[in-house]
């Protein structure tokens, strides 16, 4: 498999469209490419932090903050819509660039309250901002926790995803099957974000 159809399939598959075949695949071609595992592992961070913030962040005046943050016209319009003519990859990434870092500065700034997220919550404890699994207690399935600080005494049948929090000393009657991931600085999902749409047009160019 070449890299860049992997780029493809890394990005169905964290979707959820991937067949198991093309699965296959692709964890075969990760096992043996570092540079597409280490871009998956970016991917996945960002596809994390991405579902365990809120829905509604967008402001709504969006559209007219990123329009008045544009320079005043100083060339023709002719001139103008040349360039963006002749460098349509530049165009669109600076308009990325431009609506992500604003989104991302009005999601930053929203209410830092405490989030967990996983198919099986019902046996952990949370005390304030501590989310604890307690000893002789298992969790099915990832668990990913926002704003806190997270105690494994128990069983974590899945991955394990803290962002802007912290994960204490594993105790030593504690299993995690799948990876841990710790997201501390906000600057983490824009950096991702902006990576991975950059590397996107470079292999699809």
């Amino acid at each position: 498999m070449k890299c860049n159809v992997a780029v493809v399939y890394m990005h169905d598959y964290l979707d959820g469209d991937l067949s198991r075949e093309d699965t296959n695949q692709l964890r075969e071609h990760l096992n043996g490419c570092p540079a597409c595992q280490a871009r998956y592992d970016s991917l996945e961070r960002t596809d994390a932090l991405v579902k365990a913030l809120p829905i509604e962040k967008t402001p709504e005046n969006l559209g007219d903050k990123i329009m008045k943050s544009l320079p005043r016209k100083r060339r023709p319009t002719k001139a103008w819509t040349s360039w963006v003519g002749r460098h349509p990859a530049v165009s669109a990434a600076a308009i990325f660039v431009v609506v992500m870092l604003s989104s991302f500065m009005s999601m930053w700034n929203q209410s830092r309250e405490l989030s967990v997220s996983g198919p099986d919550l019902s046996h952990l404890i949370i005390e304030g901002n501590n989310v604890i699994v307690p000893e002789g207690q298992k969790v099915v399935g990832d668990l990913t926790v926002t704003n806190g600080d997270v105690q494994v005494l128990g069983d974590i049948e899945g991955n394990l995803t803290v962002i802007d929090g912290e994960l204490k000393p594993l105790a030593s009657t504690a299993h995690i099957a799948g990876q841990i991931k710790t997201i501390d600085r906000a600057v983490d999902w824009f950096w991702y974000k902006v990576s991975s749409f950059f590397g996107t047009l470079a292999y699809g160019s």
